[in-house]
């Protein structure tokens, strides 16, 4: 694969220039958010490595760094709920990446089922914490689209 990355050089460079030089932290990761193309909804954070940027970049498919499987996968893979991506930006240091994609299949991005990962809110009354859930029904169930594969997450 072509280097596609430059090196980082200077501030002006980075802020300023127009070269990819993306900053991965100590575990040679960068975050990942992603919404939706049309709607602008948050649908996902993850985390990328240079060859799970490289690869979207160049095919077009999100593809992330599993922390907890510690190994690259490519969104839609096991569930056929693939991101396509629309635009890429990185923001003003270069050490966080926004994707704006389209979602193939059922439209879903969670594991869990539901189309965000961000389904439920942080609630606070009268000092008590709860979580209220925001997306009220699951576009899939988890279990018959990744029964006999390997689960997305662990704890």
């Amino acid at each position: 694969m072509p280097k596609i990355f430059l090196p980082r050089s200077d501030i002006e460079f980075v802020e300023e220039g127009k070269g990819l030089a993306p900053k991965f932290d100590k575990h040679g990761l960068i975050p990942a958010v992603v919404t939706d193309n049309k709607t602008n909804e948050l649908l996902m954070h993850g985390y990328m490595n240079k060859e799970a940027l490289e690869l979207t970049i160049k095919e077009g498919i999100a593809h992330y760094w599993s922390r907890s499987r510690k190994k690259l996968w490519k969104k839609g893979a096991t569930s056929g709920m693939t991101q396509i991506v629309k635009d890429i930006f990185i923001d003003d240091d270069q050490d966080a990446i926004w994707i704006k994609v389209e979602v193939q299949g059922l439209g879903a991005s969670c594991h869990v089922g539901y189309r965000s990962c961000f389904y439920r809110s942080i609630q606070s009354h009268n000092g008590k914490i709860s979580l209220k859930f925001e997306e009220k029904t699951k576009v899939f169930d988890p279990e018959e689209v990744y029964s006999g594969s390997e689960n997305p997450t662990q704890l």
